[in-house]
């Protein structure tokens, strides 16, 4: 089942940061979120002991940035752990900045179903 990323990123997660921001600090790190194609957009995602929080934009002041097609998020969100390195290596996911920093994105996505 498709992911509705703009529902994802301007309502899903913002709720699941507020209710698990310790959790959401343990990661870390500001994260620029790019997805391009149909239904994208970009979010910041703060999650450092400033946050957490996600919303919409750039501010430019994140540790890592990824961008990804909508299409690519897809198979991204559905199995992160599979599809990343499959991704990346392909050239379907970039990544700029601290790029272990990427490795840490699906515990975002897990907080959805804790709490």
């Amino acid at each position: 089942m498709a992911v509705d990323i703009q529902k994802l990123f301007n309502e899903e997660l913002p709720a699941a940061l507020a209710k698990n921001p310790d959790a959401a600090k343990q990661i870390g790190a500001k994260y620029q979120l790019n997805v391009t194609g149909e239904g994208g957009g970009e979010w910041f995602l703060d999650l450092t002991d400033a946050g957490p929080k996600a919303e919409a934009g750039n501010p430019g002041s994140a540790d890592v940035t990824i961008t990804v097609s909508s299409e690519d998020f897809q198979k991204l969100y559905e199995n992160p752990q599979a599809n990343s390195m499959q991704l990346f290596f392909a050239g379907k996911l970039k990544v700029t900045g601290n790029q272990m920093l990427a490795m840490k994105l699906p515990k975002l996505f897990q907080l959805q179903g804790a709490g």
